[in-house]
C-alpha cells in the first residue's frame, strides 16, 4: 500500500496553500518578535531591510528609523578605543559581500544616544536561487558577561597575589628564625659567659644582666614577629589545632568574657595548602575586628567540623557590641569584610555577617571540605 504524501506543516484537507504559507509567516514573524536576541536584516547595499523589537529596543532606535538605514553607519561605524571603523572591513557586510559568515564578540556596536555596548553578534548570508541576497544579522548585549569575566579574572590575580603574599611570609619567617633567631641565641650565650667572668665587678654582672633581659626580649618579640607571619603551629599540627590555639590566644588576652566551643568530627583530617591558610586568615580578622572595633562586653566563638562524608567547617563568632549598619559591612571599602568573602568564594564557601547598630555583630563561615579531608 502506498504511504500517502505529508502535508506541508499546520496544512489539513480543507486549508488552501496560501493559507499555510500566511501561518508560516505569521509563525516567523512571531518568533522574531519573541527571541531575546537582536535580529536584523540587511540588503546587498547594507541598509535595513527588517529588524525586531530586541534589536531595536538594544539599539535604541524606533523600528521604523532604523529601517532603509545603512546599519554599519548607524551601529557600527567606530571603535570601542574611537577610531573609525571603515565599512569595507565590516565583518557584518563582509558576510554578503565576501560570502564570509562570522561571530564576533570583541567588538562594541552604538546606540541611538552615541554610547557604546559591547556585543557578540553573528553574520550570514542570504542566499535565494543560489544568489546572495544580504545577509542576516543577530546580536546580544554582553556588558553582563564582559562585568563577570572581569571579576573573575581580578579575583583569580587577587588570590595569585594572596597566595605570593603567604609564600613570602613563609620564607621570611624562616629567615628570620633561621638567621636572627640563631644569632640572638648566640648572644645570649655570649652575654652569659661574660658575666660569668666579671662576677667580681658589680657594674659589668649588672650590664651582663641587662643586657640578657634585652636579648629575652628581642627573641620573644622575634616570635611574635614570625608567629604572626607564618604560626608555625599551621604548618606542624594542622588547622584545626591552629585555630584552637588562636582562639584561645584571643580568648586569654580580651578583656571581656568570651565563650570558646570547639568540635572536629572523629575522622576528618586538617585540609592543607591554600585552603588552611585561607580560612586560618579569615579566622584571625574575624577575631581582629571584634578587638579593634565590637567594644563589646561579651564574645562567643564557635569552631565546628561535622561529619563524613561530606565534611563542613564552621566558624561562628558573635559579640554583643556596637554592631554597624548593613551598608557599611558591604561598603566597596569595607575591604575586611571584602577580604574574607572573597578567600571564602575562591574555596567555594560562603561568609555571611549580620549587623545592626547596638545589636552587635556575628560573622560565620561556611566552608565545604574536599573530599580527601575525610579519613
Amino acid at each position: 500500500m502506498d504511504t500517502p504524501p505529508a502535508s506541508p506543516p499546520f496544512a489539513s484537507p480543507e486549508v488552501p496553500a496560501g493559507q499555510v504559507a500566511d501561518v508560516w509567516r505569521d509563525r516567523l514573524a512571531l518568533l522574531l518578535e519573541s527571541t531575546g536576541e537582536g535580529i536584523f536584516g540587511i540588503d546587498m547595499a547594507g541598509r535595513c531591510m527588517f529588524v525586531n523589537r530586541s534589536a531595536a529596543q538594544q539599539l535604541g532606535w524606533p523600528a521604523e528609523q532604523i529601517i532603509g538605514r545603512n546599519m554599519h553607519a548607524l551601529i557600527h561605524h567606530t571603535h570601542a578605543d574611537g577610531r573609525h571603523y571603515p565599512e569595507c572591513d565590516c565583518p557584518i557586510f563582509n558576510a554578503f559581500r565576501r560570502g564570509l559568515p562570522c561571530r564576533i564578540d570583541d567588538e562594541v556596536l552604538w546606540r541611538a544616544d552615541g554610547s557604546a555596548f559591547p556585543a557578540e553578534y553573528s553574520s550570514h548570508p542570504i542566499v535565494e536561487d543560489g544568489q546572495v541576497q544580504g545577509a542576516v544579522v543577530t546580536f546580544v548585549d554582553i556588558a553582563e558577561r564582559k562585568r563577570a569575566q572581569e571579576l573573575q579574572r581580578v579575583r583569580e590575580l587577587a588570590h595569585h597575589l594572596e597566595s605570593v603574599r603567604e609564600a613570602e611570609r613563609a620564607r621570611i619567617a624562616r629567615e628570620i628564625h633561621d638567621e636572627l633567631g640563631s644569632l640572638l641565641v648566640a648572644l645570649k650565650m655570649d652575654v652569659n659567659w661574660l658575666g660569668k667572668r666579671v662576677a667580681d665587678r658589680a657594674e659589668l654582672v649588672a650590664k651582663c644582666g641587662g643586657m640578657g633581659r634585652l636579648i629575652d626580649t628581642a627573641v620573644d618579640n622575634v616570635g611574635r614577629i614570625i608567629t604572626d607571619l607564618r604560626p608555625s603551629i599551621l604548618d606542624h599540627q594542622g588547622l584545626w589545632a591552629a585555630l584552637e590555639w588562636q582562639a584561645q590566644e584571643f580568648v586569654d588576652s580580651a578583656e571581656f568574657d568570651c565563650e570558646l566551643q570547639v568540635h572536629v568530627a572523629a575522622g576528618v583530617a586538617s585540609p592543607e595548602g591554600g585552603l588552611a591558610i585561607a580560612v586560618f586568615r579569615i579566622f584571625q580578622e574575624m577575631l581582629s575586628n571584634v578587638a579593634r572595633h565590637a567594644q563589646a562586653r561579651r564574645v562567643s566563638i564557635r569552631i565546628a567540623v561535622d561529619d563524613p562524608p561530606g565534611p563542613v567547617l564552621y566558624l561562628d563568632v558573635r559579640d554583643d557590641g556596637v554592631g554597624a549598619a548593613p551598608a557599611a559591612l558591604n561598603a566597596a571599602r569595607s575591604y575586611g569584610v571584602m577580604g574574607m568573602r572573597e578567600r571564602a568564594a575562591h574555596f567555594g564557601g560562603r561568609l555571611t555577617v549580620d549587623s545592626a547598630p547596638g545589636a552587635g555583630t556575628r560573622v560565620r563561615l561556611v566552608m565545604p571540605l574536599p573530599e580527601g579531608a575525610a579519613s
